[in-house]
């Protein structure tokens, strides 16, 4: 059992049991929740020799910012639910690892109050904001103008929401609102809520490219298109001028019927053609998962349900023990790959496991005889 599996197990018995069913489940059957790990279980590691990779470097750049590894903290919502300090430990978690945290929309902090938390540990820490188009522009606006605020350093835009996904589990345990206490932080004192009152979550799928151009007006900052997968939506990204394309299927929490997301990583990135980086989350559990998608094309990859694991599990440490040993583990597999750094992993060291099977009949026979001693 690996150390993120133990921390899975302690999350599980130290969690409300309906709230781990809401970070541990998926949409409908859950098809693409377990295709997100068993797709990188069918893929194996072809290593380089003779290489000279005594000193390596496992961080990677990251639109400005500069993580110590290419693992980043994706997007999840209701920290609070797994640990009284919520967003705010994972934040100082990410700090002390020297990588780049995206903190949510529905975080159950505010976006002010997790990047005070990141920079009380690292001045320059690096803080996304995931946001979600709102119906109203002027909450959209108002979402955007909080993380600037905050000093976020880029915008992440979840693009493959235009309805709630079916998650089986919370309907079967009626989970549709926080505990009392709690609520998505950052959906509080905008435009058209009740006074010192929060807004629901809105989706739409009346939302276009149309939404994404005004959105890129109203900010400088760079801007990420999260929950890609087919690779004709990845080239019109890049051809509208977006900043980094995140293949996602959203943990397999929306469509049901997506594939799991390392499979539809190839053909994104070639389609991105590295005009602009390219991440990728969704069923990333060991160094080895972290190295192949870095051969498939991804700059970096993002963990979430780990993370929450560390965290109820541990608190700050917990989510500190998760970075760290994916760090640890990815730059063993990078050593044992032959590589310097991230860039030496590349796509022809990736194969799948299901190689033909080795033949079973007898071989021909030699032609001309046995032979009659070693050749000189």
């Amino acid at each position: 059992m690996s150390r993120i599996e133990e921390l899975h197990d302690r999350a599980r018995a130290a969690l409300d049991p309906v709230h781990y069913d809401y970070y541990a489940g998926g949409s409908g059957a859950e098809a693409a929740l377990a295709d997100n790990e068993r797709a990188f279980a069918e893929l194996a590691l072809l290593p380089r020799v003779l290489r000279g990779n005594d000193r390596r470097d496992t961080g990677v750049a990251l639109l400005g910012d500069r993580a110590r590894t290419p693992v980043v903290v994706s997007p999840t919502a209701f920290h609070r639910l797994a640990h009284p300090e919520g967003e705010r430990a994972t934040a100082r978690a990410a700090a002390h690892a020297g990588t780049v945290l995206v903190t949510s929309m529905a975080a159950t902090v505010a976006v002010a109050e997790v990047t005070a938390a990141a920079r009380a540990v690292r001045a320059d820490a690096a803080v996304w904001f995931q946001v979600s188009f709102q119906p109203d522009d002027d909450v959209t606006t108002a979402l955007v103008r909080r993380a600037e605020k905050a000093g976020c350093t880029a915008l992440v835009v979840t693009v493959d929401t235009p309805v709630f996904g079916r998650r089986t589990r919370d309907e079967r345990n009626g989970f549709h609102d926080l505990p009392p206490g709690l609520a998505p932080e950052n959906l509080r004192d905008l435009p058209g809520a009740p006074p010192g009152g929060t807004l629901p979550i809105a989706m739409s799928p009346e939302f276009t490219w149309r939404h994404l151009r005004r959105l890129r007006d109203l900010t400088s900052l760079p801007v990420v298109l999260k929950g890609v997968l087919h690779p004709l939506d990845a080239r019109a990204a890049v051809d509208e001028g977006v900043d980094a394309v995140w293949v996602s299927n959203h943990g397999g929490r929306q469509l049901d019927a997506a594939p799991g997301a390392v499979r539809a990583l190839p053909r994104v990135a070639a389609a991105v053609a590295g005009r602009v980086p390219v991440l990728l989350d969704g069923g990333v559990r060991s160094g080895a998962d972290v190295a192949a998608a870095l051969a498939l094309g991804a700059t970096a990859v993002g963990v979430g349900r780990p993370v929450l694991w560390g965290l109820a599990a541990d608190g700050e440490a917990g989510v500190r023990e998760v970075l760290d040993v994916l760090r640890a583990e990815f730059d063993h597999v990078l050593a044992l790959c032959g590589g310097r750094g991230p860039g030496d992993l590349t796509a022809d060291m990736v194969v799948r496991r299901e190689w033909p099977p080795l033949p079973t009949a007898d071989p021909p026979p030699r032609q001309g005889g046995p032979p009659t001693g070693r050749p000189r």
